[in-house]
């Protein structure tokens, strides 16, 4: 039986490239020939390198706007574009109405549509019931005013405090709604962030993900997950290989 030929383990060169048992260089993309930085100009070269279709684009667009439940946005995007969404369109109406009726703060209609829409929803996720029903208090503090005070009493009295009862977070979080009405103003007190506009945003984002969720479609945007990967390649570039280069950190402000 023949012994099987020997091939000797790649060797490295000088400048830090190796050699195979061929005497063949290996790639320069190999790790051990990356620089130890790149300066922008250099950074930007290669990113332009790298083309990205305006289909592709388009795409991660459309799947934010329908995620987010922007019906009316991904209509008039889907006619700009002349790209199909991946669900009907119609199948945000829901989401839609139920986002607007957020913004009206009719609490009370919000629940009616949600149950007519999927009775579990609600029966499953008490934490979400809970919020909606802070909201409503929320709401009537908002439009009643702390004149107002047995009447917002007697909400807490029946729906929130049965409910915060079973959970100590949940008694926490009532306390500082209840909080509303020890103040003459409570837009400009330290609990004023409930009276917000990103307090309704907080709660649309947590029904527009509980509605996904029942519907069992992705609550994320693909964004949300391009960047992700962004931050985990940057690191490994980073700490893996040691090589600098210019890191996004602000993505807001993309730089």
């Amino acid at each position: 039986r023949a012994p099987r030929p020997f091939h000797p383990p790649p060797t490295v060169m000088s400048g830090g490239r190796r050699n195979t048992s061929d005497g063949k260089l290996l790639p320069k993309s190999s790790p051990d020939t990356l620089p130890q930085s790149i300066g922008s100009k250099e950074w930007e070269k290669i990113l332009n390198r790298r083309k990205i279709s305006r289909k592709a684009i388009d795409a991660i667009v459309m799947n934010f706007f329908v995620v987010a439940g922007l019906k009316d946005v991904a209509k008039a995007f889907r006619k700009d574009s002349g790209l199909k969404p991946e669900v009907p369109l119609e199948s945000m109406q829901d989401r839609m109405e139920i986002r607007e009726e957020v913004f009206k703060g009719d609490i009370k209609r919000v629940i009616e549509k949600l149950n007519a829409l999927n009775p579990e929803i609600l029966k499953n996720q008490p934490d979400l019931d809970f919020m909606l029903q802070q909201q409503y208090f929320i709401e009537l503090v908002r439009e009643k005013g702390p004149d107002k005070i047995e009447e917002c009493l007697d909400f807490a009295r029946r729906e929130l405090a049965p409910r915060a009862a079973e959970n100590e977070q949940s008694l926490g979080e009532m306390e500082r709604v209840m909080a509303l009405l020890a103040f003459p103003d409570p837009a400009n007190s330290a609990v004023g962030d409930l009276l917000s506009y990103d307090r309704r945003e907080k709660v649309i984002s947590a029904l527009n993900t509980a509605i996904l969720n029942s519907q069992s479609q992705s609550k994320d945007p693909k964004i949300l997950k391009i960047l992700r990967q962004l931050v985990f390649a940057q690191k490994q570039l980073q700490d893996k290989i040691g090589c600098q280069f210019p890191m996004l950190k602000d993505f807001k402000k993309s730089y």
